[in-house]
């Protein structure tokens, strides 16, 4: 592989490394391309059971219902649902929020940094993502719970819903048995009448090969493929936050303390 692009004070040796980063970089683009043709062709997954009922806010600032076959646009014939892990599980220690009505939550209650700090993420992406599919966020926390958490965070565009009075999570593998629950992305496909479940991120539940995480929803999260790019990497000390202390990037201002 011929490559003629050099930097400034580069050396033999790293461009010699560099190039050879590079063809692996090519091959992961290649798998990655074939991974993503494999998911399109998967059969025709099962149909779902039911047509859930989940609440969502109404047009004049209470809540609605709205059924799973009502999350379909017109000419939108997929529909991505990420599970917000609000309440986060039960091991997760830490810290909670500084001020606002989420605040008041026990720990245990509240909602899980790192499903946060994607939907941070997020949140700027759905205008774009509607553009071509449906993207819905559900969480098992009733709806006040849910919605004041999205002002507090300053989340804008997200189409937030509950699932407090139905089985979707159970079913689809976002709660376990226990009640607890998990991040799991699941994604739907509209057939005329039929609406079947299509693809899930079933690495979570997967075994990682030593020191590494599921990365699920990897190649989705900003934030984890900037620390990639990096000799830091993603390192094995550092989790998301709900808000921090330095650098001017918490949250405490977003909402007034309590």
């Amino acid at each position: 592989m011929s490559i003629s692009i050099r930097f400034p004070g580069e050396s033999a040796s790293y461009r010699v490394a560099r190039d050879r980063l590079l063809e692996q970089e090519i091959e992961l683009r290649r798998a990655m391309e074939s991974v993503a043709e494999a998911r399109r062709h998967l059969p025709p997954g099962g149909l779902v059971p039911e047509d859930y009922v989940f609440e969502g806010a109404g047009p004049d600032g209470g809540s609605a219902k709205v059924r799973l076959s009502e999350l379909f646009a017109p000419s939108k014939d997929s529909l991505v649902i990420y599970n917000f892990m609000f309440p986060r599980f039960p091991q997760d220690t830490r810290p909670g929020l500084k001020g606002g009505t989420t605040a008041r939550l026990k720990l245990e209650e509240g909602p899980c940094p790192s499903c946060t700090a994607l939907l941070d993420q997020l949140d700027g992406a759905t205008d774009h993502v509607g553009q071509r599919v449906n993207f819905v966020v559900i969480a098992k926390a009733p709806l006040p719970r849910l919605l004041a958490f999205a002002q507090e965070r300053g989340w804008r565009r997200l189409r937030l819903l509950s699932a407090a009075g139905n089985n979707f999570k159970r079913d689809y593998h976002a709660e376990t048995a226990e009640g607890f629950q998990l991040p799991m992305l699941n994604v739907f496909r509209r057939d005329g009448g039929e609406i079947r479940h299509f693809w899930s991120s079933e690495m979570l539940n997967a075994p990682a090969d030593p020191g590494q995480d599921p990365r699920h929803a990897g190649t989705i999260e900003p934030l984890w493929n900037i620390f990639d790019l990096t000799p830091e990497g993603r390192g094995s000390d550092w989790e998301e936050q709900l808000s921090y202390d330095c650098c001017g990037v918490g949250r405490e201002h977003a909402y007034p303390a309590s």
